[in-house]
């Protein structure tokens, strides 16, 4: 039987396959490569981009600037700087123990959030209360989210009380504070980082 060649054209056919095949996966391998260069290319810089944004929104959000604190006898200043957002009267058993004014203060995250001393005292009375983050903007969060009620004893005019409650929010998750139960605090001086203030007096 004469040699039909048909085991070569089968080899050919095999090593043709092979070849395409490597050249897709060497250039599958080129495209990913050069893909890897352009990414890392764009991506760190982008990235350092990003964290140069976050740091600077970071110095931004936890500014302290100088309260300009108003001279004068008898006189309660807002603890932050916000929009006031309600004005009514609560009960409040905790420390200022029944019925008193209250004035709710929103902080946006573009607010100053370190708050300030409302009157000249000592502070009497410090609770940390666990609860949710809901958004600020819902009544209910004065009501559920956590929150730290200060409450002040005023020397100016003496024997009075003032409590002041910081609400986490739903960004704004933390309430650091800087003061302690029984310091003296002097009008306008820093109390703790937090997001809306709720005045009581």
């Amino acid at each position: 039987m004469k040699h039909s060649g048909k085991a070569r054209k089968a080899a050919f056919k095999l090593i043709i396959l092979t070849f395409v095949v490597g050249f897709v996966v060497w250039g599958l391998m080129a495209f990913g490569a050069l893909i890897t260069v352009i990414l890392s290319t764009i991506a760190v810089p982008a990235l350092l981009v990003v964290w140069v944004i976050f740091a600077l929104f970071t110095l931004y959000f936890f500014r302290d600037p100088n309260p300009h604190v108003p001279s004068g006898t008898n006189l309660v200043v807002s603890t932050g700087h916000g929009k006031v957002d309600a004005i009514d009267r609560i009960t409040e058993p905790l420390f200022m123990a029944g019925e008193c004014q209250r004035i709710s203060v929103f902080l946006s995250v573009f607010d100053v959030h370190v708050q300030n001393a409302p009157v000249s005292g000592h502070i009497a009375f410090m609770k940390y209360s666990l609860g949710q983050f809901l958004n600020a903007l819902k009544a209910e969060s004065a009501v559920h989210n956590e929150n730290v009620l200060l409450g002040f004893d005023t020397s100016e005019p003496p024997g009075q009380k003032v409590g002041v409650r910081l609400i986490a929010g739903v960004i704004a998750r933390r309430i650091v504070p800087f003061v302690q139960q029984g310091e003296n605090v002097a009008r306008g001086s820093v109390t703790p980082i937090s997001v809306p203030a709720t005045l009581a007096v």
